[in-house]
């Protein structure tokens, strides 16, 4: 797949399906939306991109930790199957690369003192909105 990691053809399950929707005589007949699964946990792929993928929220991970990708938006079967595989690359590579450590700051001085006196100043212009005593 790319110079990071690479997948066996074998781990990869691509199965030809009719595709829905709209198209005619050739949506009926033509097998050529795609169905890909792969299954991470029996995959060769790194340990910490499978903990990584098993962790993502993604609605084409099912709880077996199977990936079902399924691709139709072309009239080829051979442009389905690529479209496919390339969105199966993607998924891997965005879990391929780690989360930025975030880093706790605090609010500078300055901005502490606006937010403050933005606060004071809305309390004065509701204070002022009160009812009228006679």
């Amino acid at each position: 797949m790319t110079a990071r990691f690479t997948l066996a053809p074998d781990e990869i399950e691509i199965t030809a399906i009719r595709a829905q929707g709209a198209g005619g005589q050739n949506v009926n007949k033509v097998s050529s939306a795609v169905h890909l699964r792969f299954d991470i946990a029996a995959s060769s792929l790194p340990e910490d991109i499978r903990a990584r993928l098993l962790t993502l929220h993604d609605h084409r991970i099912s709880k077996e930790g199977v990936v079902i990708i399924k691709a139709q938006t072309f009239r080829s079967l051979e442009k389905n199957r690529a479209e496919a595989l390339r969105r199966l690359e993607a998924l891997i590579e965005h879990a391929a690369t780690p989360a930025k450590v975030r880093r706790a700051t605090r609010p500078t001085r300055a901005s502490v003192t606006r937010r403050l006196e933005g606060k004071a100043r809305r309390a004065s212009i509701k204070a002022v909105r009160g009812r009228v005593s006679d």
